[in-house]
């Protein structure tokens, strides 16, 4: 029974950041081609598709894994003792392998090379770093708070913080290692120069730890 539990866990993880890469990836694709150029509209376009997605599979999937889909997540939950170490220690090998198919799958939809290096050069420097750590903490915010205040609200509160900081924050709040990781191996719209993922990296896992301090000043009784 346990492992049969732990494998559709893992399993959800794959799947929905999976998902969320496919909403990502895709709405860049699609948003590039119809807007001919007007980035304001591709960046709405893939706001919005990557919200939607969010909420849809969240509320899906958040039943059988708690629909984290993002390291960094798991690894506050892990930081608050909610999950288990041998539980991180599968969740995040699935997220970083459902975030990478994700990525093929939309090459392959959108018939593009399927194996690629991002050469996009301008997500990187201080404002940038810095406001990956601001999306990060503030999708921890939402996401504990949310569970404190609304539990049930949670699905709707992740999509609309994360549509709405796609545009309230420089680096279009990435907020996710997994994510971070698999845009590496897209050259479109969303994709990140692989030489600039390792910044995001430490300043999404740096925020983990400082909302962990400040959530539970915050948050907890």
């Amino acid at each position: 029974m346990w492992a049969d539990r732990v494998k559709r866990q893992l399993a959800a993880e794959a799947l929905g950041t999976a998902l969320l890469l496919i909403s990502v990836i895709g709405s860049g694709v699609m948003g590039a081609a119809l807007a001919q150029g007007n980035v304001a509209i591709t960046l709405l376009a893939n706001a919005i598709a990557t919200g939607c997605m969010l909420y849809v599979i969240i509320t899906v999937l958040g039943p059988i894994s708690g629909a984290h889909f993002n390291p960094a997540v798991s690894l506050a939950f892990f930081l608050r003792g909610e999950l288990p170490l041998r539980d991180l220690a599968g969740y995040i090998p699935a997220q970083v392998i459902g975030g990478l198919i994700g990525v093929w799958t939309t090459h392959a939809m959108f018939d593009l090379p399927i194996f690629q290096w991002s050469l996009t050069m301008h997500r990187t420097g201080g404002a940038q770093w810095f406001s990956e750590g601001v999306a990060t903490f503030g999708l921890l915010l939402v996401i504990f708070g949310g569970l404190r205040a609304n539990k049930e609200a949670v699905p709707t509160l992740v999509a609309l913080y994360i549509t709405g900081a796609y545009w309230f924050t420089a680096s279009t709040s990435f907020a996710n290692p997994a994510v971070t990781f698999a845009r590496g191996f897209s050259d479109t719209f969303a994709g990140i120069n692989p030489l600039h993922i390792p910044a995001f990296l430490l300043v999404q896992l740096a925020a983990v730890g400082i909302a962990h301090v400040a959530l539970k000043a915050l948050l907890d009784d």
